[in-house]
């Protein structure tokens, strides 16, 4: 014969130390959880908000085998001047062309299409980025 433990009946001692410490842990883990959403949507706000000019390229079209043109748009404050480099690469990845474009204009969005020269046929373009541009 095997002996077979019963546990204690439910009720008739209290609660157990399991449950206790069961308690404790979900409630450490909803203050760790709420503590974690925190400090990521801190964390993104002030990503978000620390971006003075952003850019999107809407499209491309290459239109020789040393040009691509680049539709850009770019989003600044109105009183912010901006700077977007954009790039082209051959089909082997190799990059064929780089362009800095800079964004005077006193509006908030700017549609801008620019050629970027390449020194061999360009297969694709992208824009690298946007920043704050320096005065001077």
């Amino acid at each position: 014969m095997t002996a077979t433990r019963e546990g204690l009946p439910d009720g008739r001692y209290g609660r157990s130390a399991d449950a206790r410490a069961d308690r404790k842990l979900k409630l450490v883990g909803a203050v760790l959880g709420a503590a974690l959403l925190a400090v990521i949507a801190w964390s993104g706000a002030s990503y978000i908000s620390g971006q003075d000019v952003s850019g999107e390229l809407i499209k491309f079209k290459v239109v020789s085998d040393s040009a691509v043109e680049v539709h850009l748009e770019v989003r600044k404050d109105a009183d912010t001047d901006g700077v977007c480099t954009l790039r082209s690469q051959a089909e082997d990845g190799a990059e064929v062309g780089r362009k800095d474009i800079r964004f005077e204009e006193r509006a908030d969005r700017v549609d801008r299409v620019v050629t970027v020269r390449t020194t061999r046929r360009a297969t694709t373009a992208e824009l690298v980025g946007c920043e704050t541009a320096s005065s001077g």
